[in-house]
């Protein structure tokens, strides 16, 4: 989230491979731009990775039954306060960071300006992926699953 009222970028991580999809919402981030803008998101990723979202708490996940079923997937909450139950998630958020400082004003953010940090991240050696990039984990996985 950017400052307050200031916007907000939805992170959409695979835990497996780190591969990362990104998107502005609009200044109000309510429950309904979130599905309108994640159910998407979502339905773009291949269905052998396409299995469950694990949450955190917060009022923009108010319709998250819709998007479990919008997306044909499991949603999960992590206990209040436990935000190592999302490690890879609340990792990238903090590589975020690095391109969105705490506190700034996201109300700009274009998807293209999404998608750039995204392609950055997703071409971005991890020590967790022995040094792959999560788009080369993510290759693997897939053509892993075809076989």
């Amino acid at each position: 989230m950017g400052g307050v009222g200031k916007g907000a970028v939805i992170t959409l991580v695979e835990g497996t491979t780190r591969f990362v999809l990104l998107a502005p919402l609009p200044d109000t981030h309510a429950a309904i731009d979130l599905r309108a803008t994640l159910t998407p998101m979502i339905a773009s990723l291949p269905e052998q990775i396409r299995r469950t979202l694990t949450w955190d708490q917060g009022k923009e996940m108010a319709q998250h039954a819709q998007i479990a079923i919008d997306a044909g997937i499991d949603i999960y909450f992590c206990d209040p306060h436990s935000p190592w139950q999302r490690g890879s998630n609340e990792n990238t958020n903090g590589l975020l960071r690095q391109y969105w400082p705490k506190g700034c004003d996201m109300r700009h953010l274009t998807q293209a300006d999404c998608d750039e940090v995204a392609l950055s991240l997703n071409t971005r050696p991890r020590q967790t992926l022995a040094w792959k990039t999560p788009r080369e984990a993510l290759t693997e996985v897939l053509r892993a699953t075809a076989a």
